[in-house]
């Protein structure tokens, strides 16, 4: 996930992922008091603030708003729905793509729910 330039620099401690939607800290480990900031990394981080673009699924480049119009444009209700018409999830490699290192299932039904919602 870090720019080249910073590969070397970091060990193979666990990094834990900042939560906080304000901070431009993408990773952070408090027992060797290391940062690495969101414009280290190659890919923005979803839910960080000004993220462009809001990727979801890493792995085939899907994002927020690809979702949002399958769901108000072409009246995707669920995951398979979404899988069928954005193409998410079809190339797993969550383990490297995605900053959680987790499958982005959770986050697209997040994104689906919150859309249904609203919409």
């Amino acid at each position: 996930m870090v720019n080249e330039d910073l590969v070397e620099k970091i060990n193979t401690d666990i990094y834990c992922l900042c939560v906080n939607e304000d901070c431009n800290v993408a990773y952070y480990n408090n027992k060797i008091k290391t940062i690495i900031r969101t414009e280290e990394i190659k890919v923005p981080i979803w839910f960080k603030k000004n993220a462009d673009p809001k990727y979801i699924c890493y792995c085939n480049k899907v994002t927020e708003e690809d979702i949002v119009n399958a769901i108000k444009e072409k009246n995707a209700k669920n995951i398979k729905d979404i899988i069928k018409i954005t193409g998410a999830m079809r190339n797993n490699n969550c383990e490297i793509n995605h900053p959680t290192g987790k499958c982005c299932s959770s986050v697209i039904q997040q994104t689906i729910n919150r859309v249904l919602k609203d919409y």
